[in-house]
């Protein structure tokens, strides 16, 4: 089995369904244990999923993007990664990240960028979308990867739209195919 923890934060419920989409992908592939970690609205997770992570062979890291970064429920559970960063407990994992925000930029690379050195900071090693972008005049909005990103998943929901009506099908489609491929990868890197 290839062991894969999801551990997001949201804050109104549309990068949860982002999350949703990506365990989907990946639980989709033969093999694939896959688990969600919602971090509270403290910003904490428990000593169990703590315990989820350090087991997992992937851990994929999700939250909206807040004011051109994480949210700080997020940043806060990051900044306790700090206990298994000292004994490199993370060290060699898969890490992949996903973001969401209410407009089609947002500064949401700002976010995948903060994850990624995120990832590095854990000595992790880093898996993109791997999907080309959806950049021709005949791209329609729900197409794979219409936001373009190689570097993380990126997803867009409007400011005024529930959970039910965002992110876009197209976003979640492209959230599958990603935690698809993050599983994919690591059990590549499985011994």
């Amino acid at each position: 089995m290839t062991k894969v923890a999801i551990v997001y934060h949201s804050g109104y419920g549309h990068t949860k369904k982002q999350a949703e989409a990506v365990q989907a992908g990946a639980a989709g592939v033969a093999g694939a244990d896959v688990e969600l970690i919602a971090i509270s609205a403290e910003g904490s997770i428990t000593d169990a999923q703590w315990a989820s992570l350090d087991a997992a062979d992937a851990i994929i890291f999700g939250s909206p993007t807040y004011m051109g970064t994480v949210s700080w429920q997020f940043k806060k559970f990051a900044d306790a990664s700090s206990k298994p960063w000292f004994s490199q407990k993370w060290k060699d994992k898969v890490g992949a990240a996903f973001t969401n925000s209410a407009t089609m930029n947002g500064d949401k690379l700002s976010t995948l960028h903060y994850l990624f050195t995120l990832g590095m900071q854990h000595s992790m090693i880093w898996v993109g979308t791997g999907l080309m972008p959806s950049n021709s005049k005949a791209a329609q909005r729900n197409d794979i990867n219409f936001v373009g990103s190689f570097s993380g998943l990126m997803a867009q929901s409007p400011s005024d739209s529930s959970p039910e009506e965002g992110p876009l099908p197209g976003d979640l489609e492209t959230a599958k195919l990603f935690g698809a491929r993050v599983v994919e990868t690591a059990a590549k890197f499985k011994k």
